[in-house]
């Protein structure tokens, strides 16, 4: 079996590393070879330039292709599995083209495990372990009152007057400040158009306590059929987003009014123009740490009382490693990698697993990935 490893990106290199050092046969390819040779060139020893005719050819039946490149190559490369009997990973997102494809996977007794990165991926399994704890626990009655907040950013961990700082670029940034969301707030669904029209503030349960400017993000509501939520439980809240600095909102006001009157061929360049700008300005300086924060928390009310409320609390920063984002995005997709290898995620198209002994020992290594990683009982 050889594992087929696309793209290396500042947020790919930890985990195709760990792969490499663990002994197993890695093919790495890269659009540019050269920045792969940079990249991994000291330990992998087959690197090769990217290209769908080369890879269809290098393809073989149980082999595992991994696209960490952009989401436009995800679904190419897995019909291209699919056709050369090859199972796939990713850390993106399972786009409805994806999903499409759950069918032929699983006739065909292949797998294609997506959203096993920070986020997509970290967050879910913190959710599995959260819901299934609560359902164990003798708090769980199906009449409560469920909460549920899943929040992650990546931020500088030396502020800047920005309140953010830029690993890669700045483009996707701009482009998901322009996609609407939707949550649940009160019982009802929250539908935003953009997301500085919903910023509000969260405090998180850090062993110093810092409150951070959060919003929701993309469409929430699929994601508790993910986490197994009952359809006759009773959602008083439901949202995953994003958490940004304090001081975020203010600092990016103009970009907000300017993103909001860009539209066409026209606003798409300016998109990129921009884009330049905030790289140019407020990139990583070479060795410079950034942090990653991620709170996930579960609370159930009976009669307007709390009877069980956690919080997965994890807080990584840039070390010796390298960056927190790369380690937390990467790491997660080589475990990945490995469970398929090893027959232990079913065939079908697949996002984080739910099974409670991957979940378990996924974020063993997690925690060793973080400088701090915790479940805050409120009610301890």
């Amino acid at each position: 079996m050889t594992i087929h490893w696309c793209g290396t990106g500042l947020s790919a290199i930890p985990g195709l590393r760990k792969l490499i050092e663990e002994g197993n046969d890695v093919v790495v390819w890269n659009r540019t070879a050269a920045k792969a040779q940079e990249a991994v060139g000291d330990i992998a020893k087959d690197i090769r330039a990217f290209d769908m005719d080369a890879i269809t050819a290098a393809t073989a039946k149980g082999d595992i292709v991994v696209s960490m490149l952009p989401g436009d190559w995800h679904v190419p490369l897995a019909e291209m599995c699919l056709s050369k009997g090859a199972n796939f990973v990713s850390s993106s997102y399972i786009a409805p083209e994806m999903r499409a494809l759950d069918e032929a996977f699983r006739k065909a007794g292949l797998t294609s495990v997506n959203e096993v990165g920070l986020d997509p991926g970290i967050d879910h399994l913190m959710a599995h372990n959260l819901v299934a704890d609560y359902r164990a626990s003798d708090a769980y009655d199906v009449g409560n009152d469920i909460t549920f907040i899943s929040y992650c950013g990546g931020i500088p961990k030396h502020p800047n007057p920005f309140r953010y700082k830029f690993s890669w670029s700045p483009l996707g940034v701009l482009k998901a400040l322009r996609s609407p969301s939707k949550s649940i707030k009160n019982y009802t669904e929250l539908n935003v158009s953009r997301p500085w029209d919903a910023i509000s503030s969260y405090d998180a349960p850090l062993p110093l306590p810092e409150t951070f400017e959060v919003y929701p993000n993309r469409d929430s509501l699929p994601f508790m059929a993910d986490y197994h939520f009952e359809e006759n439980w009773r959602v008083k809240e439901f949202v995953r987003g994003t958490l940004r600095l304090n001081g975020w909102k203010d600092a990016w006001a103009d970009v907000f009014t300017e993103i909001e009157t860009l539209t066409g061929p026209e606003g798409d360049a300016r998109l990129k123009e921009m884009s330049d700008g905030f790289w140019n300005d407020n990139a990583y300086d070479e060795g410079e740490p950034d942090r990653v924060v991620m709170c996930v928390g579960l609370k159930a009310e009976k009669d307007g009382a709390p009877v069980y409320n956690k919080t997965y609390v994890m807080d990584a920063s840039g070390d010796a490693r390298g960056t927190a984002m790369a380690r937390l995005v990467s790491i997660p997709v080589s475990l990945a990698v490995k469970a398929v290898a090893n027959h232990q995620i079913g065939a079908g198209v697949h996002p984080a697993p739910h099974d409670p002994k991957l979940v378990e020992e996924w974020l063993s290594e997690v925690d060793k990935l973080a400088q701090h990683l915790q479940i805050v009982d409120h009610l301890a």
